[in-house]
């Protein structure tokens, strides 16, 4: 069985309004199904949708584009998220996607392992397979950048969500980079049942203290159900390129490592930036990206 990349690249201001939902793999587009969102936060039946961005242009085509083609050379396949499955004000984006598992079987996708990574980052063409080295592990990398704002994330989130659970500062992992497998099928279920439970307060703690949805529940879920973890280096997902001072018209962070996120860059309205240095590392390494690829 392939290991699967999975990757959400959504148009959350788009409307859902087709009946015969798609699956975007590799390129083209099977399966169907009923896409209207559900009432309820939970999410029954999860489908993989298919939509396009205006023109057909998603800012995100070189993240998409340059895991395909390390897919290629390591028997894995790309899958892309490309619709909610129901409103972000019942469920954000970054929750979602931990109904892969669940879209995957519906759609009749086997898999072995999978790695649900951020569409904001570019993967080296010569990465190592990391999915060689989880042992069948839950894995994932260690976050780097704000200790301001991981520490708030965890100081409110421990205390409004989590009834004061608290986990080591140096375990804390940037969930734009998670492996799991089926074994932890159920975590997953528990996971979002926790937060369909808790919702209101994890959006309000999410309002009130900016510091973020997703990323800290899953660090402190992971601790509370104590999952047996698998810690890549810092290579594998590497955040905070600014902060670092190794982003730079050189690339020197494409010496320093394999898998670049595009994230906590000053000033960054728009996401303009992140489309910036996207589009310059992957012409760096593969050339031109035509709109058809």
């Amino acid at each position: 069985m392939k290991n699967i990349i999975f990757m959400q690249d959504i148009d959350t201001n788009r409307k859902v309004v087709s009946t015969e939902p798609q699956i975007y793999r590799d390129g083209g587009n099977i399966s169907s199904g009923d896409s209207s969102f559900n009432e309820d936060s939970a999410v029954p039946l999860p489908q993989i949708h298919g939509r396009k961005w205006p023109g057909g242009i998603s800012p995100y085509k070189y993240s998409v584009d340059s895991w395909k083609k390390w897919a290629e050379k390591n028997n894995c396949e790309v899958i892309v998220m490309e619709d909610l499955l129901c409103p972000t004000s019942d469920m954000g984006i970054a929750w979602q996607r931990h109904y892969v598992m669940d879209m995957l079987e519906n759609e009749g996708i086997e898999y072995d392992q999978i790695l649900a990574v951020d569409a904001d980052t570019i993967v080296h063409p010569d990465c190592p397979n990391f999915f060689e080295m989880t042992e069948h592990k839950y894995a994932g990398v260690v976050q780097e950048g704000s200790m301001d704002w991981c520490g708030r994330s965890l100081e409110h989130f421990s205390r409004f969500v989590f009834d004061g659970l608290m986990i080591p500062f140096e375990n804390y992992i940037n969930s734009g980079f998670q492996i799991f497998n089926k074994s932890h099928k159920k975590f997953k279920k528990e996971f979002l049942d926790f937060h369909n439970e808790k919702k209101e307060m994890i959006n309000w703690v999410q309002e009130k203290f900016g510091v973020g949805s997703e990323q800290t529940p899953i660090n402190l879920f992971l601790h509370k159900k104590n999952i047996d973890f698998k810690f890549l280096p810092y290579e594998f997902n590497m955040t905070a390129l600014f902060q670092k001072e190794i982003l730079d018209e050189e690339l020197t962070f494409t010496k320093l490592g394999w898998v670049y996120q595009y994230s906590q860059i000053p000033d960054n309205w728009d996401n303009k930036k992140t489309v910036y240095w996207m589009k310059k590392t992957y012409e760096h390494f593969h050339g031109e990206l035509k709109i058809n690829d």
